[in-house]
């Protein structure tokens, strides 16, 4: 029955070639699909409204495909994807779902969509052609010629012209054009005349003003996150704006709501840290704004959250170069920096420092040694001195900027540092000078929060302080503060360069207003706060978001598991409290590489059981089938029987689109709640990385 219902269901599709890759989870209309959503799409609330006509014969794909371009909008491609998915399922030959998922896609995969798109763009009107062809110049250029952008854009500005209401055009237009800044805001103003509320017109302007000359962009970022309000990027975007205008108590609240939105949806649809890209680097920004109003407890609290956070085992679909655990190593090194915690950087197991990355090398011995030398462990501190000096090398030649551009940085830094601890001022400023200049010329590059762990003008500044030069010291302090507006350390050494006069006092009002929450504050008696910020501000910790989301992080709790064993006993996950399970679903006896997986689990039997930990094997095989099979190839694992795919669906193992099973392992801890998984076309077998998981999950548990 098993076989011929694949076969019947290959043949629906004209595929019954490619049975093989549709029995072991792959996708049977293209190798693109195989990754992505597997599952339906919703009705999404809080993402804006689009108006995007298209040549379609189902009612429904309208829908789904206006769904997919306000979601494109605010760049969360990953579920855009999945509503121009379904409009794939509605209508398989509709060549503007291929463009969305053109759109929504990045490198081959967004090429297969794009030529599937191009096949079929007769069918669509001369507007929609308009749109793909600009895809296709950009993308797919004829033989023998490079792929066009200048050529893209002229078919883009045509089509403005001759469809002059059509402002999803506009928007797009807009989003090409923002290197004319201006050009890019008269698009964005248009659109907004007629619509209001469009989702990527504010969008757009916060990209085209963030940076440079952000007071162009607070209006949008006002309406904003009020339009798109359940996605992380709409509510972390204004942050960037206000951040970098030194609003940093509407940047707390911006980038708060993002991360409890990215928490809310993870909760939500069985999403882990890791698969999120956007959640580590909100939290990065957060803590540090959260540094810059003087929280200090707050900013190290996101850091370790990060470094508890599921781990991938293998990186994979990682559109972040920077894994969640590296994002939690800097916020601490750079919270614990700038407050003076130097014991707590030296507690070198909390940071997990990986050799595989340079930066974490870079960052591991550039940190200790401002440690060392700060608590006058100078041997130690040389020593770490001579390690970093020692990447040198590996640095030139991996050609990275940041890390080209740190590396001696760090090195005149520490050195400049060490020489003042040691009592060689004149030597000690010098070099810290030369540090500080190093240090301007790539935050010029940032709009970020920045991943180097201090703010070396302002220890320059302070340093100019200690030497009894208040006029030196002013200039360093004034210099960090065209870095980081209303910086509270730069204010904070204004004021005190400037003591007992009008200046001296305008820099404590202002440090006054930034550090009105901060966890311990300078002497403020006497001082009216004063914002000298572009706009009005709320109080960050006066502000409720809980309707966002939550604000820590939690594993989720798995669904039900309703299955009957090869011997028809019922199965839940109430047999197993207390212990960790491992859940695997495989497609079936019919799939080698599903049942040489469950091979190698059963072989691991007892590493597992080290762990506490019990692994299940569920597929649609019917339990009689599975008792077969064991007797075939007898295992130390349970095979459980699904066969509706009842326990497939809620566990995200189960394709809506194409209405397949797919392969699945799940890490569910002695709570039963989802603290891992892997997902996609291919079984997982990399149970010695699994293991360290479940190793890290029990420990957090003691």
């Amino acid at each position: 029955m098993r076989l011929a219902f694949l076969l019947l269901a290959a043949a629906a599709y004209g595929q019954s070639e490619k049975l093989d890759k549709y029995k072991q989870g792959h996708s049977h209309v293209g190798e693109g699909l195989n990754e992505g959503p597997r599952q339906k799409p919703w009705e999404f609330e809080g993402a804006g409204k689009a108006n995007f006509p298209i040549t379609h014969k189902n009612g429904e794909t309208k829908k789904w495909f206006n769904q997919g371009i306000a979601l494109l909008h605010s760049f969360w491609y990953y579920e855009s994807e999945r509503a121009f998915r379904w409009c794939l399922k509605l209508e398989p030959d509709n060549a503007m779902a291929w463009w969305g998922l053109h759109r929504a896609a990045q490198g081959d995969r967004s090429k297969e969509f794009l030529k599937e798109a191009v096949k079929r763009k007769a069918s669509v009107s001369e507007r929609e052609r308009y749109y793909i062809d600009a895809a296709e110049a950009a993308t797919l250029p004829a033989v023998g010629e490079r792929p066009d952008r200048h050529k893209s854009k002229h078919i883009m500005e045509r089509l403005v012209m001759k469809y002059p209401d059509d402002i999803e055009a506009k928007a797009f237009l807009a989003l090409e054009s923002m290197d004319n800044r201006v050009g890019a805001e008269l698009l964005i103003q248009q659109i907004l005349a007629k619509d209001p509320n469009h989702p990527g017109a504010h969008h757009y302007r916060i990209h085209t003003w963030d940076g440079r000359d952000p007071e162009y962009a607070l209006e949008s970022c006002r309406r904003y996150g009020d339009i798109v309000f359940g996605i992380g990027h709409a509510l972390h975007m204004p942050g960037h704006v206000y951040a970098s205008a030194g609003m940093w108590h509407e940047a707390a609240i911006s980038m708060d709501a993002a991360t409890r939105s990215e928490k809310k949806y993870m909760q939500d649809r069985q999403i882990l840290p890791f698969d999120v890209w956007n959640y580590p680097h909100n939290k990065n920004y957060l803590s540090f704004i959260q540094m810059q109003l003087g929280m200090e407890k707050a900013a190290v609290s996101n850091g370790k959250q990060l470094l508890r956070a599921p781990r991938l085992v293998k990186v994979r679909n990682q559109n972040s170069p920077f894994p969640v655990y590296f994002q939690g190593q800097i916020i601490l090194a750079r919270t614990y920096a700038r407050f003076e915690r130097w014991d707590e950087i030296l507690k070198s197991a909390q940071f997990d420092w990986d050799t595989k990355f340079l930066g974490n090398k870079l960052q591991h011995h550039h940190i200790e040694a401002l440690a060392h030398t700060a608590l006058g462990n100078i041997e130690k501190a040389r020593k770490s001195l001579a390690d970093l000096e020692a990447l040198k090398a590996d640095v030139e030649k991996g050609k990275d900027f940041w890390l080209t551009a740190w590396h001696p940085a760090m090195v005149h830094e520490v050195t400049g540092k060490l020489l003042l601890k040691t009592g060689k001022t004149l030597e000690g400023l010098a070099s810290l000078s030369e540090a500080a200049k190093l240090f301007g010329k790539f935050s010029e590059h940032q709009n970020d929060p920045p991943f180097y762990p201090t703010n070396i003008y302002d220890d320059l500044g302070q340093a100019y302080l200690d030497a009894k030069s208040p006029s030196l010291a002013s200039a360093a302090f004034e210099r960090s503060l065209d870095i980081v507006r209303n910086n509270a350390w730069a204010l904070r050494g204004l004021a005190q360069a400037h003591e007992g006069t009008p200046k001296g006092a305008e820099y404590g009002a202002r440090l006054a207003d930034v550090c009105s929450d901060a966890d311990f504050k300078p002497d403020f008696t006497g001082v009216t706060p004063h914002d000298q910020s572009p706009g009005k501000q709320r109080n960050y910790v006066r502000t409720s978001l809980e309707r966002y989301g939550p604000d820590i992080w939690q594993p989720f709790a798995a669904p039900a598991l309703n299955a009957a064993d090869s011997t028809r006993t019922p199965v839940t996950f109430d047999e197993y409290k207390g212990r960790n399970v491992v859940l695997i679903f495989y497609l079936g006896q019919e799939c080698a590489h599903c049942m040489e997986q469950l091979q190698q689990a059963s072989k691991r039997k007892a590493d597992f059981e080290k762990h506490n930990t019990v692994v299940l094997a569920v597929s649609s095989n019917k339990p009689e089938d599975n008792a077969d099979a064991l007797k075939l190839k007898p295992m130390e694992i349970r095979l459980l029987s699904d066969d509706r795919w009842e326990n497939a669906k809620r566990f995200l193992s189960y394709d809506d689109f194409e209405n397949l099973e797919i392969h699945s392992t799940i890490f569910i801890d002695a709570k039963g709640r989802i603290r891992w998984a892997h997902r996609g076309g291919d079984p997982f077998t990399d149970f010695d990385g699994l293991l360290k998981e479940i190793e890290r999950a029990n420990r957090s548990a003691e």
